[in-house]
């Protein structure tokens, strides 16, 4: 048996519903890598390339090609964040993190909304890249803006999840991969509560002037007049 086809063999049934290997391994991962996010880890990068690499069966065996080019993406800016997040570091090796500015926001924003109507233009374009244009669109677009935002060391980061938690939840139980709605619910919970941790982090224990170069580009400072360097665990 390839390890293809182990992976998109069903691993349990559960209320009706088949859940199998990749969904279920892909999603743990990705809760991994959101967790260790939470923790401001390096190890969150590559746990989400892997969570990526993963999911890419799960898509296929469910034929949303649309989803298994999201996963390549994802895999694509994981990298990046990546190389945003070593070269953040201070030379203590901590990581700024900080509210954007509202600048900053409304770029976020207004490429979040441009890009989930170039994304779903395409998927109307080629119905067979996905079974939900536009709900799939916003998720696609909405998590490569969580990612960007994260890779910054932005506290946004966390809301930019939360918004993509609500459409994903009920699209993904809809396209046969209930273990994935399942863990976006679990997501939800976490990003409630790394919300919040990163929020305090920007209210106390502040040490001024560790701006990274990644956060250094207009020289705005974020709402509450500042960064945070943390510490980044290995």
């Amino acid at each position: 048996m390839s390890a293809l086809h182990w992976l998109n063999s069903e691993a349990f049934t559960a209320f009706g519903q088949h859940v199998i290997w990749s969904d279920m391994t892909g999603n743990l991962l990705g809760l991994g890598a959101l967790a260790l996010g939470w923790r401001r880890s390096m190890l969150t990068w590559p746990v989400q390339v892997l969570s990526g690499a993963v999911l890419i069966a799960a898509f296929w065996s469910a034929h949303l090609s649309g989803g298994v080019g999201k996963q390549f993406v994802v895999i694509g800016v994981a990298g990046w964040g990546w190389y945003q997040w070593r070269r953040g570091r201070a030379p203590g090796g901590d990581l700024a993190i900080r509210f954007a500015t509202w600048r900053e926001r409304a770029v976020l924003v207004a490429a979040t909304g441009l890009g989930t109507v170039a994304v779903a233009a395409l998927f109307l374009a080629r119905p067979s890249l996905s079974w939900n244009p536009w709900p799939d669109a916003y998720i696609f677009t909405g998590t490569l803006a969580a990612m960007v935002a994260q890779a910054r060391g932005w506290v946004e980061f966390w809301f930019a999840w939360l918004a993509v938690d609500v459409v994903g939840v009920p699209l993904n139980f809809h396209s046969g991969l209930p273990f994935s709605g399942l863990v976006y619910i679990v997501y939800f919970v976490l990003v409630i509560a790394g919300m919040y941790a990163w929020w305090q982090r920007t209210r106390t224990g502040a040490t001024p002037g560790t701006t990274p170069p990644a956060a250094a580009d207009d020289g705005a400072e974020g709402p509450r007049g500042g960064t945070v360097s943390e510490g980044v665990t290995a």
